[in-house]
């Protein structure tokens, strides 16, 4: 390696790095993606812990979440994550509402995160690593990884298993205390286990990611595949036109 070639190289890395981080914000949401996850919850916590009043404190919850949907459209943005947090939200009002229990509000969340752990894991196991479906379009890559580009097969199966065992943990955490503590204290521990799992999991998936091998442009070898059969049409007419 000359001394010339090594500034290429550490450019090449950290733009490598640059890409995977813009990647990782575009799927998970970014800053805003975090806020709009968590203040309906906390709203709804604070509310009840002032009142005791399910039906304001859900009402509120949903209210806000259609709100962030709103701002959503009205900036012109994506609103996968915002939509997601109003479902998720309308789930938890829905069940609250019929049980008259306002821990059940934030059952159908700890259901998700359960199944999304065991998701993690099995589809790991599979050989189709779940983080890698997430992922692959965003990279353009597709699903080349799984075939052409082992070393990224293995970068997306640690880091489904980093995001099935923190999920596990939380879970391990959050169902002993949805039977034995109040939902106050359900509410503010759920809060607190929001984002500092979800940025462990995201750092540990820019680790795998960022010392993996590049992802293979899958559009953009399409793109050059036709190009390269419209340019052989127009030397086959040309010839025949001779």
């Amino acid at each position: 390696m000359t001394s010339l070639d090594k500034p290429t190289e550490e450019t090449s890395a950290d733009d490598a790095r640059a890409v995977t981080e813009a990647a990782l914000f575009e799927a998970f949401g970014g800053m805003r993606g975090m806020i709009e996850t968590v203040l309906p919850g906390l709203l709804f916590v604070t509310i009840y812990t002032i009142n005791k009043d399910l039906h304001l404190s859900a009402i509120a919850a949903l209210a806000v979440s259609l709100v962030l949907v709103v701002v959503r459209l009205v900036t012109k943005d994506t609103v996968k994550h915002a939509f997601s947090g109003v479902f998720g939200v309308a789930f938890g009002v829905v069940f609250a509402m019929m049980t008259g229990n306002a821990k059940d509000f934030y059952l159908p969340g700890m259901l998700y995160t359960l199944g999304l752990a065991l998701a993690y894991i099995i589809t790991t196991l599979c050989g189709v690593p779940l983080i890698g479906l997430i992922l692959g379009p965003v990279f353009k890559e597709n699903l080349s990884w799984r075939t052409r580009n082992p070393g990224r097969k293995k970068a997306y199966a640690k880091a489904s298993y980093a995001w099935g065992a923190i999920l596990l943990a939380k879970c391990a955490i959050l169902f002993p205390l949805y039977w034995w503590a109040d939902t106050t204290q359900l509410g503010w521990v759920l809060i607190a286990l929001k984002i500092p799992p979800f940025l462990l999991a995201v750092w540990l998936t820019w680790v795998f990611l960022a010392k993996a091998p590049a992802p293979i442009d899958v559009f953009a070898e399409m793109e050059a595949e036709e190009k390269a059969a419209e340019e052989r049409e127009r030397e086959a007419a040309a010839r025949s036109a001779e």
